[in-house]
């Protein structure tokens, strides 16, 4: 079978939908260091997804961290499994409170590595979309210093002239601006219209002082494609 084939045997076993491998190099940001990422996306269950048209619910607050548990768990697996063959490795976590407060970035971005793995490509509303998924999806990352063949990146965007996510999002935070490989988020994307919207609607909706939405999610038509199909 080989590592390649057991990394994705195990992800695929344990709840991962979707799983690449790709070449860092410079793009690295703060993994720079390591030559090599696992990518990986656990799916979003459709029902929840189909409910968050208007904003976050609690199933939905529920669903984003059982992803995210389950994110890290995966990712320490493979981490696991490659330190046992002998190679470095570190699991990069699903979420994390080490970002820039200003520019609202950190120093590790999961869906460069998952574009560079040929997973998907970045929307309009700055998050990943897949074909089979839309943006459905959580992202987990592994990197290592392991011989893992490299995807085929994805370097432009998919959308097309669909604009649904920039008509829906309650922050105006999308330029409508389409993303393309090495295009700055702050191009085409305003980070802070989002949070601010985002918290706006979680004290609304959740009563909780956090930032979560999920509009852009749910309005995106390869999203729609999976729910649809998932009924």
């Amino acid at each position: 079978m080989g590592l390649q084939g057991e990394i994705v045997e195990y992800l695929k076993a344990n709840g991962a939908c979707l799983c690449g491998f790709a070449g860092l190099g410079p793009t690295g940001g703060g993994f720079a260091s390591w030559p090599r990422a696992v990518s990986f996306a656990v799916p979003l269950a459709p029902g929840v997804v189909a409910e968050i048209l208007r904003g976050p619910t609690p199933e939905y607050l529920a669903e984003y961290r059982r992803a995210n548990a389950l994110i890290d768990r995966l990712a320490a697996g493979v981490s696991a499994l490659l330190s046992g063959r002998g190679f470095r490795a570190f699991a990069v976590s699903a979420t994390t409170s080490e970002y820039d407060a200003d520019t609202l970035s950190s120093g590790f971005s999961h869906k460069t590595a998952a574009t560079l793995a040929g997973l998907g490509w970045i929307g309009r509303c700055a998050l990943l979309v897949t074909r089979e998924f839309g943006s459905a999806v959580r992202l987990g990352t592994v990197v290592t210093d392991a011989e893992l063949p490299d995807g085929k990146p994805v370097t432009e965007s998919m959308c097309g002239d669909c604009t649904r996510c920039v008509e829906a999002c309650p922050g105006g935070a999308p330029s409508g601006r389409e993303w393309k490989q090495g295009l700055p988020r702050d191009a085409f994307f305003d980070a802070h219209a989002c949070r601010d919207a985002a918290r706006r609607l979680s004290a609304e909706r959740l009563g909780e002082a956090m930032s979560v939405c999920g509009i852009c999610i749910s309005v995106c038509r390869f999203t729609q494609r999976y729910v649809e199909g998932a009924r």
